[in-house]
Parts: structure tokens; C-alpha cells; sequence
């Protein structure tokens, strides 16, 4: 036998590749693996030739980008995440071990033992059919590179990788199969009403996994038998893991000799499952180990704070069939892994609502695949009838029949699924365009109806005069200049709540006395101001917003000064975003940036307030802009002890009005966001909740109210708490509480 010649002669530093193999068996080999690459390149190419049918999407000067290793930081200087991913961003799994470090490492592993697999497999394939056959056709003897030192580290490289690749899939199927956390459950947000099945996902996520496992195994057990068949020469120490399985075997007393049978059908096994798993990628859940990667390499966060254009096509708004996707929207439902981490962070979802990201991309993807001939063999849900992900055919409308009107309508555009995302998924941009098919039906809630009637004819949700924007002024015993009459180096960029809502009035009285102490230069617009458009476009409603942002942007044009300020955070994102790439490029502040600059410069004299207190983070704010630390220095600079809520910072929660879910009926969800979130603060025993958003106020004091917190948790306005820190310690502002 070939181990006893081995054993007798002294074996080079190398091993036998088809070791007792022979010539019928690599002939058998080599056609399977024909018939395996072949199945795989015609699943792929299913999958590419639905991206092909996708609209252009303008990614490519970012993968240029991401393979240039250079990262665009986030809108407001990268406090969150990059806007864009780079090459480092994949090799250190970065985005899939944020908030779980112990995922990320077996990720990690998984992620560079797959590498290291293939591109021994690769080496092999290089070696054995390419090297040594090109050397018997031009020098007339077999030459091979794979063997002394090179072959040295290569197998300890090999066997090193894969079992820390094994002990992390290990981990993996414990984690998935023992601890069973929640976000990996498949419970559907929506349920639909003749039921649904799941189980071939839950099917699909084993046979991935359980493929990968028993291919590292196999491979260790193959591995130790050849060595055993060796005789377990000296350089098998540099195959440890395997030369552990070997001694193992010899401990049970297998022999050499009695180990060559073994390791041939062990060769068998071990290659039937690699070729199996080959053939099986592009056909489940195993495809998003190619997919995720190109996927954030044209990832850009960037298009959610400042959404794409609308389908250029006559006739028509937002989605209707497959092709008025682009392809990197098609490409993101193919990324998805299920890994439940935006289905966990929704506000929609947490408030009882049928939406969750997760189920959005699962229900869009299944139908893109039956919609483009691909198909899944176990990565699909089962209904029995012909709804949402099933619904195929003509007359089928997207925004509708495959995810259902409710579900749309209830996304408050937080961003949190995008920023959570491990594989960059886009989600809300493609929410958007399927909300414009709704508008464009007038498929939508009575009161969202008459917010915008009201933003179209007034310019404002109310519904009220334009001459009224500044009627909140007359409090004053000062007056601000009309920015177009004369030149100010600050205008200040009300916004709709902050102008017309009576409970929030006195707030901007508040702040403007703050600038006037502080010297701040500032002025208005007055009845020029419109509403700036961001919660119209991300109704869908896109016509509405260009006219609105159209009328500000000539009002700016107009008015003389040098940067903007600005109290709506929702204001703030399409003024810094979105007003750019339609002519008014502007420097945007958040009012709480200008307060920390005239608090730390000494421009307004406090005192210390001493107030135990909790921050709320509006989502446009943090998430769309990055601006978290200039409340807080505002707070600091107070001389207030925050407790920081679980939930803080990128990372908040949403009050739920955003998207114009504040225009919206919400008498339906179990729990509003803004509940959910006042009750999170309660259980931190503060007495004051602060925001440093006029919708905020809104939502929040009536979630105190609703809750029964109002009495002991009062929801105020970080400007109320300078207006305090500046009077006079004989008259405290502590009772001007917004209710």
C-alpha cells in the first residue's frame, strides 16, 4: 500500500493530494466538480441577471471609493457610521460586531477561515492542474511548488484557520440553537390573515449551517487519517489540529495500514459535501457570503438623508414592477442575512405596528425572485394563498399586495434599521419610493391628507396663514430683523412646530432673548419661511416637497446672512442634505450647537442649575446628522448630573413622529414609541425628561400625560434650562415647564 511505501522510503515534506485515489476516481472527481461549478455559475447568473434589470443606482465612484480604502465620514463628521464602507471595514467584520463582540469574533473567524479555505483550494487547483502539467509539456518532468517550507505554512495556516472557523460555527449553532435570541425568532410583525409558515427559513439557516460544520469536520477527520497513513511524519507538528485527530485515532487503535480504507471513503464524503456546498450557494442563505460583500462596498448611508430622486419614468411615481428598482436595491434584498437586528430596534415594530424592516426586505426579495425566475430552495416563506410575497403576476402592486399599505405607512423614518444593519441594507429610502406609489393613489390616512392640503396651499401643517409664522414674536421687547431687508450673520430657520404651535411658542421666545443676551446676530424670514419639505418627501409626496423647498430656496437667495441655524432637526437634515444639490449649499447648525458655543465661550453667564436629568436624542439629529455631544455639553455646561438612557446617542429611540407618522392616526399601536420611551426614562428616577426638538415636546408631553409620568417627569426644552441658568437666582424659571 501507498502509506507502507511512505513509511519505508521517508516521506518529502508534502502530501499526496488524490492520495489512493486513482485515475477513475480524479475522472469521477473532476466531473462533479465540472457539474458543481456549473450548477453554481447558473445559479449566480440568475441572480445577476436580475440585478441587470434593475435601474442604474450611481454606486460605482463608491465601490471605486471602498476599494481606494477611503471612507466619506458622516453627514456631520462620522459620529455614527461612515456614510461609506472600505476593504478595512470587510476585513475586520467592524459593522457585524458592533453591540455584540463576541459575534463579531466568530464572525470574524467564519469570515477569514472561509478565505483561507478557498484560497487553499485555490493554491491546490493552481499547483496540481496548471503548475504540474505545464512543467510535463514544457521541461518534460512533473514540477510542483507545494512542498517544504511553502507547504509548511501553508498547512499550518490551513489547519490553524479552519478549526478557529470550526469552534466559531460551533459557536454559531449553540448560539442560534441554545440561547435562541429573540431577533433570531421569525414571528412576522404583519400577520397575515389565512396564516403563514416559516419553517423552511428555519430549514434553510440549519443546512447552511450544518453543511459548513460538516465540511470542517469531515475535513479534520480526513485530515488525521492521511496522517495516520503517514505514519505521522515530524512536519505533521505543523498541522496540529489535525495531527491531534490522527493521535486520536491511533489511541483507539487504528493503524496505519487499517487507516487507508478509512481516509478514502472519508475523501469521498468530505468532497461530496464541498462540491454539494458549492452548487448550493447561490440557491440559499450561503449566497450572502459573496453578496454582503459587494454590497457594502456600494453602501451608502448618505442616501437616506438625502433620498434619490423619484422613478424618472412619465406617468408614473414610485415603484410598480421590478425594473424601477435600482440594482443596488435589488442587491440589497439578496444581502440580507435575517439576523434580526433592525426587526429588533423598531420603533414601529416595538409599538405594535405590522412593519419590521426584516420582514420588508424577506417579503421583497422572495418576490423579486419569483418575479425574475430565481428561486430559493428553502430561504422562502409559505402561505396558502397567493399574498404578499406570493402575490406574482399581472395587476400585482407592489406597495399594496406584496407588503400592505399599513406597513409603510407605519415607518417613522428613524433610520435605525439602516444604521443597525451589518450588511448595508438601505431600507428607508426603498420604503419611500413605494410610499410614492401610495400618494400618487391617494392611498392614505384622512388626517396626513389635510397635513399636506395644508402644506400645499399655507405652506404649513396647520393649515394657517403664512402672516402668522411670526406672530409668536410679539412676546418680545425686541425686535429680530427680517433677514431679507437686512443682512444678519445667523438666520434662524423656525420651522412649522416651533412657529405655530402654541405650546411650544414660548420656547422660541425663550431661545431668542438666549442669543439677543448672548449678542448672537441673528434674524427670520418671517412670512417667507415654508415648511422645508422633509417629512412631506419622506411621505412621498415628492412634487409637494420640490414646490415647498423651491419657494425657500428663492426666499434664501433673497435674505442676506451667512450661515443658518435652524430649531427642527427634521429642517436641519434637508437644509444640510437635501437643499444642496438644488442650489442653496449653506452652512447648517442645530440651535443646540450655536448654545454650547456661547455657553463654553462665556458669552452667556449661568449659573448651576444641579438637575438630575435624561436626554432624549432626536432621530434626526443623532442618526441623520451626528450632532449628540452639543446637548450634552449644553447640559454640562449647566451643571446638570445626566443619566444617560440605555438606549442613547446613534443608538436612540424614536418618539414615533417622524415620516409623517406625526400626521398620522396612531390609535391602532399597542404602545406608541413615545410611551415606550418615557417609560424607559421614568425607571431612571430623574425629574426632568430634556429634548432639543419642537416635535419632541409634542409627542413626549403627551406620552407623560398617557402614561401617567406627567407628574413626576417633566418633559422640558433644553432651551428652557438656560433661560433658567441665566435669571436670576430670585427668579427661577423651574415652573416653565412645557405641558
Amino acid at each position: 500500500m501507498l502509506a507502507d511505501k511512505l513509511v519505508a522510503a521517508g516521506i518529502p515534506v508534502t502530501r499526496v493530494v488524490f492520495q489512493d485515489i486513482g485515475p477513475v476516481g480524479k475522472a469521477i472527481f473532476y466531473a462533479a466538480a465540472t457539474v458543481s461549478i456549473a450548477v453554481f455559475c447558473w445559479g449566480m447568473w440568475l441572480r445577476i441577471r436580475k440585478y441587470r434589470r434593475g435601474r442604474p443606482a450611481g454606486r460605482w465612484p463608491t465601490v471605486r471609493q471602498a476599494l481606494a480604502g477611503r471612507s466619506r465620514a458622516g453627514s456631520a463628521g462620522g459620529i455614527g457610521r461612515p456614510d461609506t464602507a472600505t476593504i478595512g471595514t470587510l476585513a475586520s467584520n467592524k459593522t457585524i460586531g458592533r453591540g455584540d463582540r463576541a459575534l463579531g469574533i466568530a464572525h470574524f473567524f467564519i469570515f477569514w477561515g472561509f478565505i483561507v479555505a478557498f484560497a487553499a483550494t485555490v493554491i491546490l487547483t493552481i499547483d496540481v492542474d496548471i503548475v504540474r502539467n505545464l512543467s510535463r509539456l514544457i521541461v518534460g518532468h512533473e514540477d510542483s511548488f507545494f512542498h517544504g517550507p511553502f507547504f509548511l505554512v501553508y498547512t499550518f495556516t490551513v489547519d490553524t484557520m479552519g478549526f478557529a472557523f470550526l469552534l466559531s460555527l460551533i459557536y454559531m449553532a449553540l448560539r442560534r440553537g441554545v440561547r435562541r435570541p429573540w431577533r433570531l425568532g421569525y414571528a412576522r410583525a404583519h400577520q397575515p390573515e389565512a396564516g403563514y409558515s416559516r419553517k423552511r427559513l428555519v430549514a434553510g439557516d440549519w443546512v447552511f449551517l450544518g453543511l459548513l460544520l460538516a465540511i470542517l469536520v469531515t475535513a479534520y477527520l480526513l485530515t488525521g487519517l492521511r496522517i495516520l497513513t503517514q505514519g505521522m511524519p515530524w512536519f505533521t507538528l505543523f498541522t496540529p489540529f489535525g495531527r491531534l485527530v490522527a493521535e486520536m485515532f491511533a489511541a483507539f487503535g487504528m493503524s496505519p495500514a487499517g487507516a487507508v480504507t478509512a481516509h478514502t471513503i472519508m475523501w469521498w464524503i468530505h468532497a461530496s459535501l464541498a462540491l454539494t456546498f458549492v452548487a448550493y450557494i447561490p440557491f440559499s442563505k450561503a449566497m450572502h457570503m459573496l453578496l454582503d460583500m459587494a454590497n457594502l462596498l456600494a453602501t451608502d448611508r448618505g442616501t437616506t438623508p438625502n433620498l434619490p430622486a423619484p422613478v424618472p419614468a412619465q406617468g408614473q411615481a414610485g415603484y410598480q414592477q421590478l425594473s424601477d428598482f435600482t440594482w443596488k436595491e435589488l442587491l440589497d434584498l439578496d444581502a440580507c442575512t435575517k439576523c434580526g437586528r433592525c426587526h429588533e430596534v423598531c420603533p414601529a415594530r416595538t409599538a405594535g405596528a405590522p412593519l419590521s424592516p426584516r420582514d420588508l426586505i424577506l417579503d421583497l426579495r422572495q418576490w423579486a425572485d419569483a418575479s425574475s425566475g430565481g428561486h430559493t430552495l428553502l430561504d422562502r416563506e409559505q402561505r396558502p394563498d397567493r399574498t404578499g410575497p406570493l402575490a406574482v403576476g399581472a395587476g400585482t402592486r407592489i406597495a399594496g399586495d406584496v407588503v400592505a399599505e399599513r406597513t409603510l405607512w407605519s415607518c417613522t423614518t428613524c433610520m435605525h434599521c439602516v444604521e443597525v444593519c451589518p450588511v448595508g441594507i438601505e431600507h428607508v429610502p426603498t420604503i419611500v419610493q413605494l410610499r410614492r406609489s401610495l400618494v400618487d393613489e391617494g392611498t392614505m390616512d384622512p388626517t396626513l391628507q389635510t397635513a399636506l392640503q395644508n402644506l400645499a396651499t399655507q405652506g404649513n401643517s396647520f393649515g394657517k396663514s403664512a402672516r402668522m409664522r411670526a406672530r409668536w414674536v410679539k412676546g418680545l421687547d425686541f425686535q429680530i430683523p427680517d433677514a431679507r431687508k437686512e443682512p444678519v450673520k445667523y438666520l434662524w430657520f423656525v420651522g412649522d412646530f416651533a412657529s405655530f404651535d402654541d405650546r411650544l411658542q414660548e420656547n422660541s421666545r425663550a431661545l431668542a432673548r438666549i442669543l439677543t443676551a448672548g449678542g448672537v446676530d441673528f434674524g427670520l424670514l418671517y412670512d417667507g419661511e415654508r415648511n422645508a419639505g422633509n417629512d412631506v418627501r419622506r411621505v412621498g409626496e415628492e412634487g409637494l416637497f420640490e414646490m415647498l423647498a423651491e419657494h425657500n430656496i428663492e426666499t434664501l437667495r433673497e435674505a442676506q446672512f451667512e450661515e443658518i441655524f435652524t430649531t427642527d432637526p427634521h429642517s436641519l437634515n434637508t437644509l444640510r442634505n437635501e437643499y444642496p444639490e438644488r442650489g442653496a449649499s449653506y452652512k447648517v447648525w442645530h440651535y443646540t450647537e450655536l448654545l454650547a458655543h456661547l455657553l463654553e465661550t462665556g458669552a452667556i453667564q449661568v449659573r448651576p442649575l444641579g438637575y438630575k436629568v435624561t436626554y432624549h436624542d432626536p432621530c434626526y439629529l443623532a442618526r441623520y446628522n451626528g450632532v449628540t455631544e452639543a446637548p450634552r455639553r449644553v447640559l454640562r455646561a449647566l451643571g446638570c448630573e445626566l443619566v444617560e438612557m440605555p438606549r442613547n446617542g446613534v443608538n436612540t429611540f424614536c418618539c414615533g413622529a417622524g415620516g409623517g407618522r406625526i400626521w398620522m392616526d396612531d390609535s391602532y399601536l399597542a404602545e406608541r414609541p413615545s410611551e415606550n420611551r418615557i417609560a424607559e426614562a421614568a425607571a431612571l428616577n430623574v425629574s426632568q425628561f430634556i429634548v432639543a426638538c419642537p416635535k419632541d415636546v409634542t409627542m413626549y408631553s403627551d406620552a407623560a400625560k398617557t402614561t401617567g409620568h406627567d407628574g413626576t417627569l417633566a418633559v422640558r426644552d433644553i432651551t428652557l434650562l438656560v433661560a433658567e441658568a441665566m435669571a436670576h437666582p430670585a427668579e427661577p424659571l423651574a415652573a416653565q415647564v412645557t405641558a
